[in-house]
């Protein structure tokens, strides 16, 4: 699948407006861009070896761990990553989905979820889709 940066950035747009008010009313001071690939040095921080892939990357100060202390610092960032998302995606329907899910993914991360209780609330959900 092949997309110009262009509609990339604005399906990203479309899928971020899309989330549930819920997931975005905490996202001051948060930039989302995006890139084609994880740098080197992001894949050698998150010990990536190479055949494992990177859809997306919150860095930043999680909401539950800044203090009274917290401000004037730069803003905190997610970054989307378009060949890797592209590369699972068979269509726009998918590239939509998979795009929305990795937002979803990166702003838990910013509230202060860890990796397992993300996992939990997918298999929630996925759980509640299945059962209608």
């Amino acid at each position: 699948m092949h997309m110009t940066d262009e509609t990339f950035e604005t399906l990203i747009a479309n899928e971020l407006d899309a989330l549930p008010e819920r997931f975005t009313k905490h996202m001051d001071n948060v930039a989302i861009v995006y890139a084609d690939e994880p740098t080197p040095e992001q894949r050698t921080k998150l010990a990536l070896r190479c055949n494992e892939t990177l859809f997306g990357l919150y860095e930043g100060i999680p909401l539950i761990q800044r203090g009274i202390a917290y401000n004037m610092v730069l803003p905190d960032k997610i970054t989307l990553f378009k060949h890797p998302l592209l590369a699972v995606s068979h269509d726009e329907v998918t590239l939509r989905e998979a795009i929305r899910h990795t937002l979803w993914h990166e702003l838990a991360h910013h509230v202060g979820l860890d990796h397992a209780r993300i996992h939990e609330l997918d298999h929630k959900r996925a759980t509640e889709l299945s059962n209608g």
